[in-house]
């Protein structure tokens, strides 16, 4: 069953390579955290900022847990798309959903959590430190009534 983002959520396509496939001719699973990471990139630059400038910024997103349900395998040529949202916000970490779809069959679904980290990898208090990006967070994270997210 897949779920409605309502708007929060950004979609990107992937067309799926020869070499992200195993001798099964499927995708490799560990491929699937890796489109997880281009959804998240793709969260960010929608709502104008990038991993990049965060970074530059002295501040670190590092994944502290990562699951993936396998429900339907991907093959070479294979056109999915990787859908993000942000699931949960708190002042130390956030959550990312994903679901990754071909046309209308869910292949797979899964989570990120990250931890707001310094330059000198100490926990930050992104509120606090970075009251900007913690504005621009808040609104996108999925909650039952419209919210406008980003910019």
């Amino acid at each position: 069953m897949r779920r409605r983002q309502d708007g929060r959520a950004v979609g990107t396509k992937i067309r799926v390579r020869y070499a992200d496939t195993d001798q099964m001719g499927v995708v490799y699973y560990a491929n699937y955290l890796v489109w997880f990471e281009v959804g998240r990139n793709a969260f960010f630059r929608n709502m104008g900022e990038s991993y990049r400038r965060l970074e530059e910024a002295g501040l670190l997103l590092p994944v502290v847990e990562a699951v993936c349900r396998y429900l339907h395998p991907a093959r070479y040529e294979d056109v999915v798309t990787v859908t993000t949202w942000l699931e949960r916000l708190t002042v130390a970490r956030l959550t990312f959903q994903y679901e990754i779809s071909r046309g209308d069959t869910l292949l797979a679904t899964g989570h990120t959590v990250h931890a707001f980290l310094g330059k000198e990898g100490r926990p930050v208090n992104v509120k606090k430190r970075f009251p900007e990006l913690w504005a621009k967070l808040l609104p996108c994270v999925r909650m039952p009534e419209p919210a406008r997210c980003g910019r």
